[in-house]
């Protein structure tokens, strides 16, 4: 067996997506501040700042709409989660100032549409 092992399609079809997400969100004029942000209540996908407001965009994929779009699947579980994870990221900042945030959601379909929802939800 390979020593080196490959990443699952749906891993590797997330990671496209991710990318998908970010390249147009950049063409938008947000600027990357980080990928990938992991902690104990999950990953906040892109991290980005737009103007002086600081951007948390969960990035969905969906083959197809036949079990509900991208969109969608950001249940309030989900929600809850990246609120958490949100609390965690800003902690990890020192001394900087705290910008106005918001909390944002890229759906991409299987035939590369993409959804961009600004403000999709907010913190309860």
């Amino acid at each position: 067996m390979n020593s080196l092992q490959t990443k699952a399609a749906h891993l590797q079809r997330g990671e496209q997506a991710e990318q998908q997400a970010c390249d147009f969100l950049i063409s938008q004029g947000l600027t990357l501040i980080e990928r990938n942000f992991r902690c104990y209540y999950g990953e906040i996908d892109l991290i980005m700042k737009d103007n002086k407001t600081l951007v948390f965009v969960e990035v969905r994929y969906r083959k197809n709409v036949k079990f509900g779009s991208a969109l969608e699947s950001v249940t309030r579980s989900k929600q809850t989660k990246l609120i958490a994870a949100t609390e965690i990221y800003l902690n990890t900042l020192q001394n900087q100032e705290l910008l106005p945030m918001r909390f944002d959601v890229v759906g991409i379909l299987g035939n590369g549409n993409l959804e961009w929802v600004k403000n999709a939800f907010d913190t309860f």
